[in-house]
């Protein structure tokens, strides 16, 4: 017996698929393309922040009703995006009559705080993370009126799959099945498009009836994808897994930019740190750390590190803030500070030359996949909070361009031959 079933009925071929198209497709550059137009699809957005998975999905897609209990981010939504589609309201009192139409996808990127490493451990019965049951109430009360959403992604950390032993995530899976969903998850590091290191599960939700394009799916999990899946998948309920779908999505190609090509020369808002700070910043540095900087010193060129403040254990038992860097041209992962996470320094290194000063607004914007054109708030700890919290526009659209799309289009062709 195959431990990874592969949920092959209702499989259709579909070698026509759409092309992933870069940054250009969303709608800060003008009106879409003309095949934008042909391939449009619908959608709600939940937990919406800045609109980024509005900015993935791009302009193949038509957003019919966005919602965020977050007055600030909602008035960067509306400064992006304009002020036909938000509701800026506690998830928990929407009803369907606030949502207008029959949406092709339901995007849900809720809360992680209680769910991350960082958090406090609550999990979905936690304030933050656990708004996740009103959006899945309200989700209900659609399929009651016939109003299903043809699919559903759920984005969130990691520490999901663990988050109470695996509870959470077999509660989640557990209601979207009985839903009438099939469903599969992919763990995507946003390292494969931006330069930053970030790990994030999606959780990617079709209709039972929906037949699905034979090359979105796999015979059972993938290293790159799955490995992180795996181990929570032996863990459902035999119903669950019997719906269970292996997504597979392509690699991308090979990503160009680094950090170093992100940073900001000139950057507004933050200033280079004082003499006094950089040998307090220097001082918290383990063997370990001051090594690395040395070692990028003698490369006698310009380099860009990121830098994280980090409580450890000492050697004593006791705990001690440490100043922990990396030079392989990567950030670290953008947090906010409700995460439990400082904010991200920059270290700027050529020879003896060493320089240090807090990531920018804008260059946080660019590690999320944000197009310079994006309007940021203008005070520093909302634009911070504001991209922390976001999901990474490349990764969105890659997912849309290889699972979503062909589905949908599938999904469309076949009610039209019915028809």
């Amino acid at each position: 017996m195959n431990m990874y079933p592969l949920f092959h009925r209702r499989v259709r071929d579909n070698s026509e698929r759409p092309l992933a198209h870069p940054l250009r497709c969303h709608s800060f550059d003008g009106e879409p393309p003309e095949d934008a137009v042909q391939m449009r699809h619908s959608f709600y957005e939940f937990f919406a922040g800045g609109g980024m998975a509005r900015a993935g999905l791009g302009n193949r897609w038509e957003c019919l009703f966005a919602n965020d209990f977050d007055y600030k981010k909602g008035e960067t939504y509306r400064r992006n995006w304009g002020d036909s589609e938000l509701r800026t309201l506690d998830v928990g009192k929407l009803r369907t009559s606030d949502l207008p139409g029959v949406a092709d996808l339901a995007w849900a990127s809720f809360p992680c705080q209680d769910l991350s490493l960082a958090g406090g451990g609550a999990g979905l019965r936690g304030e933050r993370s656990g708004t996740f049951w009103p959006f899945w109430r309200l989700i209900k009360a659609l399929i009651a009126e016939d109003r299903a959403p043809r699919m559903i992604v759920l984005e969130n950390v990691c520490g999901t799959l663990t988050s109470h032993n695996g509870k959470d995530f077999t509660a989640i899976c557990s209601a979207v099945q009985q839903a009438g969903y099939l469903l599969g998850a992919l763990v995507i590091d946003a390292a494969l498009f931006v330069p930053q290191s970030r790990p994030r599960l999606f959780i990617v939700c079709v209709r039972s009836h929906v037949e699905l394009p034979e090359e979105c799916i796999a015979e059972g999990p993938q290293d790159v994808w799955h490995s992180r899946i795996v181990d929570p998948f032996l863990t459902l309920p035999p119903r669950i897994k019997n719906e269970w779908v292996w997504w597979t999505i392509p690699l991308p190609p090979k990503r160009r930019v680094g950090l170093t090509d992100i940073a900001e020369e000139t950057p507004e808002g933050v200033a280079m740190y004082s003499r006094e700070q950089m040998a307090q910043l220097l001082s918290k540095m383990s063997d370990r750390n001051r090594a690395k900087l040395t070692k990028a010193q003698r490369l006698n060129r310009p380099i860009v590190g990121g830098l994280y403040r980090r409580t450890r254990i000492d050697e004593n038992g006791g705990k001690v803030q440490r100043a922990e860097i990396r030079f392989d041209d990567l950030s670290g992962c953008l947090r906010t500070p409700g995460g439990g996470s400082s904010r991200q320094t920059v270290l700027i290194v050529d020879g003896e030359s060493v320089q240090a000063r807090l990531i920018s607004t804008r260059e946080t914007a660019r590690l999320m996949g944000l197009p310079d054109s994006y309007i940021l708030p203008d005070n520093y700890n909302e634009a911070y909070h504001l991209t922390g919290d976001g999901v990474v526009v490349p990764v969105v659209r890659h997912i849309a361009a290889h699972i979503l799309e062909p589905t949908l289009a599938a999904s469309r062709a076949r009610r039209t031959t019915a028809a």
